[in-house]
């Protein structure tokens, strides 16, 4: 039986085991910390419960499809509803608006509320459409960097429309001039941020993340979004993975220019294929020392990374839903101070979530656990501890502003996440969730592939690499990377 070493328990290093498994692998997972997950893991605080890392959840058949590898039924373990609202949106100048998790009902009611015609906004959903059918089977379903790839009848199609893709403009431009009403042009530059990018640089391409929430739905995991971890990992248990936490990764074993190995702090440990869920950076300062590095794709410009305040508050807020957005009144300027001066800016956008809408059990009665979210510049020496106690005021000072209220007083208990803290428990480096931006129209082709050119038997899946960050993408991930490996084996 072949078998397979897995560096890292992120969701992609879990879908990686998996889909291996299913191949008929032998499989051990090394984890650093005592839990799987990485970045998708949970906390409690008092009496509240909290999501400690990503909060949006789309496309789950990328999750239900794992139980299907081994002839289970998902909805036996893991169970999710759809969302009839994506978001609430709230404007410095008093406009409030919930954007309808049905594109028609959305277009009809945005088209009232902001004066402007439905038809612009179908006709940017359809091109948002056109362009994830276009590009999904050559971006995010293959790797980028095998000729054969290219040889494909899909590809073939995706590189015909290139010239709808947009991607001579950025994301913001092109808004500007499809949608021209100023709020929702801020409400879909937004979505530049969903792989921690800024939409005056992303190219127009970014158009098609919409496409996900309007069409394919916004979705909430029945226990919250910790349970896409916990239904994997045991899954992952059922059907033979072996799991080592505490069980930091030293070293990877190359002979001959093959990966043989790795060497964890008490032994070492071989299989016939090594795949490194750890952020791409680390992967090969920490474990390949004496590799030759590919210095350009390494030192390429970080995606943001955030500032989360976890909540627990007081009261209750019929106002709000399960996901929030309060905009910066100069959403550029947040963008230059984050990008350009790795600082923070004054007016920042704050994002909010609040799973005890929908899991009650997650706040006590008459109680909400709020997930404050700003984002914020990787990690490259800034004072920390002021960045923080400034977002925090501008942060209270802003939701008061906007919801008419005093939020401190509420705040019954709290906890705070950092890029430097962000680093130090899932290896990002610098802190960054996405590992590099998508600030350049050439960004998906400088992402490290999912295999080592130089290193035979070495792999890499994860938001790091291609094809990008963010829960689909980190499992798409996983999938190219698990194809790669049993197509050469």
């Amino acid at each position: 039986m072949a078998s397979a070493i897995i560096i890292g328990s992120g969701i992609a290093g879990i879908a990686a085991a998996l889909r291996l498994r299913a191949a008929g692998y032998d499989v051990s997972v090394f984890e650093a910390n005592h839990y799987p997950g990485g970045k998708l893991h949970a906390f409690e605080l008092g009496a509240y419960r909290f999501d400690a890392g990503p909060s949006l959840f789309t496309m789950p058949e990328l999750v239900t499809e794992l139980f299907e590898l081994f002839n289970e039924q998902a909805k036996d373990f893991f169970q999710y509803d759809r969302k009839e609202t994506v978001c609430n949106y709230f404007w410095e100048d008093g406009m409030r608006f919930t954007v309808d998790a049905n594109r028609e009902i959305f277009a009809k009611e945005a088209a009232t509320y902001f004066d402007i015609e439905a038809s612009s906004i179908l006709n940017y959903l359809q091109r948002s459409e056109k362009k994830y059918e276009f590009t999904s089977p050559i971006f995010l379903e293959k790797s980028l960097h095998k000729i054969a790839t290219y040889l494909s009848i899909d590809t073939i199609k995706s590189i015909q429309q290139v010239w709808s893709l947009d991607l001579g403009t950025n994301l913001n431009s092109l808004n500007e001039k499809s949608i021209k009403e100023p709020h929702l042009v801020q409400l879909f530059n937004r979505y530049a941020t969903y792989n921690g990018s800024s939409p005056y640089l992303s190219n127009g391409v970014m158009s098609l993340i919409p496409h996900l929430e309007l069409h394919k739905g916004t979705y909430f995991p029945v226990g919250g979004m910790h349970c896409i971890t916990t239904s994997l990992y045991q899954l992952a248990l059922r059907h033979g993975i072996q799991f080592h936490f505490n069980k930091k990764v030293e070293e990877i074993i190359i002979n001959e220019g093959r990966a043989i190995g790795i060497k964890t702090d008490d032994k070492e440990h071989f299989a016939d294929c090594i795949v490194s869920n750890m952020d791409i950076y680390a992967t090969y300062k920490k474990m390949l020392k004496h590799e030759k590095h590919p210095e350009r794709t390494l030192q390429q410009e970080r995606s943001s990374s955030a500032i989360i305040f976890y909540w627990g508050i007081k009261k209750q807020f019929s106002e709000l839903d399960l996901h929030n957005i309060l905009f910066s009144g100069n959403y550029k300027k947040e963008f230059e101070h984050i990008f350009d001066h790795k600082s923070l800016f004054e007016d920042p956008t704050i994002y909010i979530n609040i799973t005890s809408k929908e899991k009650a059990s997650d706040a006590p009665a008459g109680h909400e656990n709020w997930f404050v979210m700003i984002n914020a510049p990787a990690d490259f020496g800034q004072d920390w501890d002021v960045f923080v106690a400034q977002a925090r005021q501008n942060i209270i000072d802003k939701v008061n502003r906007l919801l008419g209220v005093d939020i401190e007083s509420l705040i019954e208990v709290e906890d705070i996440l950092t890029p430097p803290l962000i680093e130090a428990r899932t290896g990002s480096y610098r802190g960054a969730l996405y590992g590099a931006a998508s600030n350049s129209k050439f960004a998906a082709f400088l992402r490290h592939p999912n295999f080592m050119s130089k290193l035979k038997g070495l792999y890499c899946c994860g938001g790091s690499v291609h094809p990008g960050g963010g829960i689909p993408l980190c499992l798409l991930s996983a999938k190219i990377t698990s194809d790669l490996i049993i197509s050469n084996s």
